[in-house]
């Protein structure tokens, strides 16, 4: 297994999702969204394995006016602003090669093997 974790040290999902890892001595990779981002590749694959990009984004957000943005310009530049503004990703993204989730879920990567 290739396990990356994208999050921030502050979310709460993020670290249940490393522990998680950690509790089953699986190694993993934390990416950390403030400092580093995700590439333009690197979003697309996990969007598309995810449903696209309005799935990828966490509509609840703190940043309500970047969010407000982003509903409403044109599709062809909604990946911009949003890789512009990481914070409006939902966290943890967790990958497994060309597999990923969105958020807490340990029923999933119990079955990555």
């Amino acid at each position: 297994m290739n396990i990356q974790i994208f999050g921030t040290k502050k979310c709460n999902d993020t670290k249940k999702a490393e522990r998680f890892f950690k509790e089953r001595g699986i190694k993993y990779q934390f990416i950390d969204m403030k400092e580093k981002g995700m590439s333009k590749g690197e979003f697309t694959s996990v969007a598309q394995a995810n449903g696209g990009i309005e799935n990828m984004i966490n509509w609840e957000g703190k940043d309500q006016d970047t969010l407000a943005l982003i509903k409403y310009i044109a599709d062809e530049d909604k990946l911009e602003k949003i890789l512009e503004n990481p914070s409006v990703i939902k966290t943890p993204i967790v990958r497994n090669g060309k597999q990923s989730t969105l958020g807490y879920q340990p029923e999933v990567w119990k079955g990555w093997s």
